[in-house]
């Protein structure tokens, strides 16, 4: 007997393993958000590789997220919802953001594999195959890497560098760097995701690099986008790093320490100048105002970091939805 048959695993005509024990399922998850000229494209070329992945074994659901569209993406997903079963749909009362839409597809997904993927075609779907292998291979969390991103500009792509290693100084939790929202998870994850991780205040691919599990990394090049411009801007990219340092990370809470002790230090020095210079004491004005400032600017500081924790202990011991819905479709 060959090595095929003792894994009871073979090959089709598409290079994809074929499990002959059971027929596993799976769901890619769409977030939508004001994407009308991509929508058409995206789903012509995702639902081409996932009718090829059925010759395999694997049973499919599209699972698109509107997230509150202001254009024509809502009535172009009940189109395509409305001649393809396969393709459902989850609508919401208005714009939650691109983390909860992420989190709805989870939580409506029934499929054995989930992928989460954008609707602009820079995750590209022909990634599904490969991720499909991982997942015969026992893994439950599979990372999709970014190798780089023409679209992204030299800025967007230095401090999303910058960001990456500075949370993985302050943190506790390794997050792999450029680490999208690309990515796939079993259902056993995405049960523990939907039982456990549900904070208003949130950074989901960190919650899928945080889990544990048999993980592993896919490298892919980003596309340009097929339409449409980027909804994160620098200002939301800003915010958004902001809330994922202090949603993964104390160390903001401990600079009060280190203000201290550097006060104190200059402090000290001060005295030491004020003793040993022949005039018995500094100039005077221009020293006085620069310690004032100095130390008042780290009291501000450090204010405003006690301010935004507590911003998101307010924001979660409200407890509001993460995300409502409106309408479904074929669900």
């Amino acid at each position: 007997m060959n090595n095929a048959a003792e894994n009871n695993t073979q090959k089709n005509n598409n290079g994809i393993s074929q499990k002959d024990d059971r027929c596993c399922k799976l769901s890619v998850v769409v977030s939508v958000y004001n994407e009308e000229k991509a929508l058409r494209e995206f789903y012509k070329e995702t639902n081409k590789i996932l009718e090829q992945i059925k010759k395999s074994g694997w049973e499919h659901e599209l699972i698109f997220v509107n997230d509150g569209s202001a254009d024509n993406s809502l009535s172009i997903l009940e189109e395509i919802a409305h001649e393809d079963h396969d393709v459902k749909l989850i609508s919401f009362s208005r714009n939650f953001g691109h983390e909860a839409a992420m989190i709805a597809g989870i939580d409506y997904s029934t499929g054995d594999g989930i992928i989460c993927m954008d609707a602009d075609l820079q995750h590209p779907p022909e990634c599904i195959p490969e991720i499909i292998e991982k997942f015969n291979d026992g893994y439950e969390v599979i990372n999709m890497v970014r190798t780089q991103n023409k679209s992204a500009g030299l800025v967007k792509n230095i401090t999303s560098s910058g960001f990456y290693w500075l949370i993985n100084h302050i943190s506790d939790v390794h997050f792999e760097p450029n680490a999208s929202d690309f990515f796939a998870i079993s259902r056993h994850v995405a049960q523990v995701l939907k039982d456990n991780y549900r904070e208003k205040v949130r950074f989901l691919r960190g919650y899928v690099q945080n889990v544990g599990f048999k993980k592993t990394n896919i490298e892919y090049e980003a596309r340009a986008r097929v339409a449409g411009e980027s909804k994160y801007s620098i200002k939301k990219l800003f915010i958004f790093s902001i809330n994922t340092i202090l949603c993964f990370s104390n160390m903001p809470l401990k600079l009060g320490i280190y203000a201290g002790m550097l006060s104190a230090s200059l402090g000290v020095a001060v005295m030491i100048y004020t003793l040993f210079t022949r005039q018995g004491a500094p100039s005077g004005y221009a020293t006085i105002v620069v310690l004032l400032c100095f130390m008042f600017a780290m009291m501000f500081l450090l204010i405003g970091i006690i301010g935004e924790y507590i911003a998101i202990l307010f924001t979660e011991l409200k407890d509001r939805p993460v995300y409502i819905v409106e309408k479904t479709e074929n669900m």
